[in-house]
């Protein structure tokens, strides 16, 4: 992954999903793979430690992803520069982190579970404490519209506002996630 100096000129090109648009795909992707359709796209084992992506669609519109997170991971607080998303769970749990207004809001998303991002969200996901227990991945289906070039990282400062600490061209759902 190379550092931008500046957010990438394709960040202002529209989002071309909705949200709810994203939802509906993301719980059509999780029905596939967990119906086996994309077995043979998984690794024999998930990693332990490190967490783990694969593609399962890409196109001008959208970018959908299986990611696997072991536990003890977190990305840090990011925004995609423009792209709409959204998440399904499939296993395990996931704490979501999301910044709303003047403040960083925490809930925990189950199996079956979805949450949406719009454009210029700023957010993380991490495994959840109710999977710390076990070495089994937490599995979430992504999808992005309009597919990703860039994740921004923010820091909260202490005069609770956020500020953008580095912008960085990916085409991985939170930076490098090897």
């Amino acid at each position: 992954m190379r550092s931008a100096s500046s957010v990438d000129a394709s960040a202002s090109l529209p989002v071309r999903l909705r949200p709810a648009d994203l939802l509906h795909l993301t719980d059509q992707f999780a029905s596939d793979v967990l119906d086996g359709r994309y077995d043979h796209l998984l690794p024999p084992a998930f990693p332990v430690r490190n967490p783990w992506s694969v593609r399962l669609r890409s196109d001008a519109d959208v970018d959908v992803r299986l990611v696997s997170r072991p536990r003890g991971r977190s990305v840090e607080l990011h925004g995609h520069a423009g792209a709409s998303s959204a998440l399904t769970v499939l296993s395990g749990g996931l704490d979501e982190y999301r910044w709303s207004e003047s403040e960083l809001r925490r809930r925990t998303l189950e199996p079956g579970d979805q949450t949406a991002f719009p454009a210029g969200s700023v957010y993380d996901v991490v495994r959840a404490r109710v999977s710390a227990g076990t070495d089994e991945p937490t599995l979430s289906v992504h999808a992005y519209s309009r597919p990703l070039t860039t994740v921004s990282y923010y820091e909260v400062t202490e005069s609770g506002t956020l500020r953008r600490t580095r912008t960085e061209l990916a085409d991985l759902p939170e930076g490098d996630l090897a």
